[in-house]
């Protein structure tokens, strides 16, 4: 069996949510068994991080239900914070700023974690155990809180990038500044979520893999036109996501991970980019039917070198003990 591991993680969510809707609406929970026969065939489980709406949608508790039943996958927590109940405004539209988790009081934080993760224990019969930031929102307080709440796994770091000119609510911090975290897994120290650790919670970074001539030459992607040219010939950094790729930066991401010989790559999704209007990235039917070519021949080429675990299962891996080296048997004869 390949020790490298395949792991999916989809932000299971509400419709087209980059369009910051006043309703928010759930049709994309009936075009997940698709993606799901896909990754079976495979033998891939995905991971379904789920947040407040999805976890109310019956269509998706029906579907989730199922696929946690058959080991064929597994739920984990999404939190959007700002409708994600305990509801406390931080402006006068958070549907339009989106405020990230971190820019709440620290009380209100863990309620809403809280909260969460008892929704979802209720709905789906399991505490859950794997998590991810909504808009990737970390930091330590909200490391130290999931921990506090029994969750073993974490996947919200995007190595090498920058996410403070995201902002959230007005006058907040805006997003985390990945640049400089670890791009392995590795276990984080909440004062510090990017120092190693001998245990704790399991960071699972995204697989974003930085290109060779942007390490060797980064000042050539800072003047706007020569970034251009830079790009075309070597993109600066490949996202194992479809929504962030087409096939060939796809490709790129998976060729240069297993080139540096990494531990588990993961793809992620968001369950709307499975419908078509679902997200600005697939807009159409047809687009939808490219996305699931480019996800075969992705699938078909990681099937031949990796194996498909959830984020628990990795969790599961990493906690195992070495094994004992082989001992060499010595042989009691008499003396020449």
């Amino acid at each position: 069996m390949s020790e490298t591991a395949f792991i999916i993680t989809i932000d299971t969510e509400g419709d087209n949510l980059w369009s910051q809707p006043r309703v928010i609406t759930t049709h994309n929970a009936r075009f997940l068994p698709r993606f799901q026969s896909l990754c079976e065939r495979f033998g891939f489980r995905p991971v379904y991080l789920t947040n407040y709406e999805m976890a109310m949608c019956d269509v998706f508790l029906e579907f989730g239900r199922d696929v946690s039943a058959r080991r064929a996958g597994e739920i984990g927590m999404h939190l959007h914070a700002w409708n994600s109940p305990p509801i406390l405004p931080l402006s006068d539209d958070d549907f339009r700023y989106q405020p990230y988790l971190t820019e709440y009081p620290d009380a209100v934080m863990r309620e809403k974690i809280r909260f969460m993760t008892e929704l979802l224990r209720e709905r789906f019969g399991e505490s859950p155990v794997s998590h991810k930031a909504g808009r990737l929102g970390f930091d330590g307080r909200y490391a130290a809180m999931l921990l506090e709440h029994g969750y073993r796994v974490d996947c919200s770091v995007a190595p090498g990038i920058d996410w403070s000119g995201k902002r959230g609510a007005p006058g907040g911090g805006g997003g985390p500044d990945y640049r400089g975290f670890p791009e392995r897994a590795y276990f984080l120290r909440p004062r510090d979520i990017a120092a190693p650790a001998a245990s704790g919670l399991l960071e699972v970074p995204n697989t974003i893999e930085t290109s060779r001539l942007f390490l060797r030459a980064p000042w050539l992607y800072r003047p706007p036109i020569i970034r251009g040219i830079a790009n075309r010939i070597s993109p600066r950094r490949s996202w194992l996501s479809p929504a962030e790729n087409g096939l060939r930066g796809l490709r790129r991401a998976v060729r240069g991970a297993r080139a540096r010989g990494v531990g588990y790559l993961q793809l992620t999704l968001h369950s709307s980019e499975l419908m078509p209007g679902g997200s600005p990235s697939f807009p159409t039917a047809a687009a939808i039917e490219r996305l699931y070519g480019n996800l075969e021949i992705i699938f078909e080429e990681l099937s031949t070198w990796c194996t498909g675990m959830t984020l628990s299962e990795f969790h599961a891996r990493m906690i195992a003990p070495a094994p004992a080296p082989a001992r060499t048997p010595i042989t009691v004869g008499a003396a020449a």
